[in-house]
């Protein structure tokens, strides 16, 4: 489990869990390789497994050590997505070999190397932790439907007991050097359907029938001709992209009965969920000429959030810098990630990896940034604990 020097190495642990090959939602080997490196150094573990109608069983694994406050939990994802076409990778995507000092493997980033260097830290630092409880939750549901992983861990825990005074989860925010950015927000996201209805008919008769798709032209453009907002002191401007536009239609001489168009709204802290309906039944209702129309919004959704905690980004910001030398910048940018189920039970940061190669062909990590990540998770939890003591 460790190096010659005693100390844990991020790079071999990284290399097991990259042979694992726990594509979504697979759980490849991952959760129990974890479990049982965790269990090794006495950490209490549960194994949990969650399902819902219409979506995989997912794996999860919730492990503490320690007891009472402070309670920081780490939270990151075993899952990976598919590899693509392995015969294009430099090195193959599950073995976990190392080219030019850069591991390489489905993961690397995304964010096996997160959790690597978490546990690489962690193993080295529970054998003087003298008081606090310190805890990890691994998801293999995170680059899934999201349904049966850390959303459903949370709520577990809540039942039985466990109060999170701080999390971090481990994605990749770097973006240039590691410890150049963390993340302490994230602007929320609204997702839906708009749906038209018309008369289907011959295109050589456009009179005996009802073309849904020049009206859904025009409300979709109501909705993209002109900026949500201008962005907020922490947050980027909110935006609205159009994802597809349907008919089911594979015929030329043939106008469809209905067309509809989907959507993403990536908001700040300008907007709620209320607000945002509001405005797209305004703008939608301007352009449907007074014809019915159908608005849906896809159950998942996720708040914009922003957290002000500074003994948790201001212990981490300082271990970064301790390590580095330069202090990060702290963001709200970028996509969502798991932290917005974290966020309802305690204040929460992101802080990994740098992401350039995430998803990617060749996904790899530097083994010097491995090494540098693994150094400033460390000293955060010397430092987080310390100010407890």
């Amino acid at each position: 489990m460790s190096t010659a020097h005693g100390k844990a190495d991020p790079a071999a642990i990284l290399a097991d869990l990259i042979r694992c090959p726990s594509v979504t939602p697979a759980e490849g080997g991952a959760i129990s390789y974890l479990e049982k490196r965790l269990q090794a150094l006495g950490f209490r573990t549960e194994r949990l497994r969650f399902s819902e109608e219409g979506t995989p069983d997912i794996d999860n694994l919730f492990a503490s050590i320690g007891s009472g406050a402070p309670h920081l939990v780490f939270c990151g994802h075993s899952d990976v997505v598919p590899a693509g076409e392995a015969a294009k990778w430099r090195a193959p995507p599950f073995e976990g070999r190392v080219v030019d000092g850069a591991l390489y493997g489905r993961g690397a980033v995304d964010m096996k190397g997160g959790v690597a260097s978490f546990l690489a830290a962690a193993e080295d630092f529970v054998g003087g932790m003298k008081q606090g409880t310190l805890s990890l939750l691994i998801t293999g549901d995170e680059e899934g439907a999201a349904v049966n992983g850390t959303v459903k861990v949370l709520g577990w825990t809540k039942e039985r007991g466990e109060k999170f005074d701080a999390a971090l989860v481990g994605e990749p925010t770097s973006s240039k050097a590691v410890g150049d950015m963390i993340k302490i927000g994230r602007r929320g996201s609204l997702s839906g359907t708009i749906t038209v209805t018309g008369k289907q008919g011959h295109s050589a008769y456009p009179h005996l029938a009802d073309n849904p798709i020049p009206r859904l032209v025009a409300m979709v453009s109501a909705l993209t001709a002109a900026p949500l907002d201008e962005g907020t002191k922490d947050f980027q401007p909110s935006h609205i992209a159009i994802t597809s536009i349907d008919t089911g239609n594979p015929a030329f001489n043939v106008i469809p009965g209905a067309a509809s168009a989907r959507f993403n709204i990536r908001f700040n802290d300008r907007w709620s969920f209320t607000s945002l309906e509001q405005w797209l039944r305004e703008k939608l209702d301007g352009a449907a000429g007074g014809k019915p129309y159908m608005l849906a919004f896809e159950p998942m959704t996720s708040d914009v959030f922003l957290t002000k905690a500074d003994g948790l980004t201001g212990t981490l910001s300082a271990a970064i810098k301790e390590v580095t030398g330069s202090a990060p910048e702290p963001s709200t940018t970028g996509g969502t990630s798991d932290a917005r189920f974290v966020k309802n039970y305690c204040p929460v940061v992101e802080f990994g990896l740098v992401g350039a190669t995430m998803h990617q062909i060749d996904e790899r990590v530097p083994l010097v940034d491995l090494a540098t990540l693994t150094q400033i998770y460390a000293r955060f939890l010397a430092l987080y604990f310390a100010r407890a003591a």
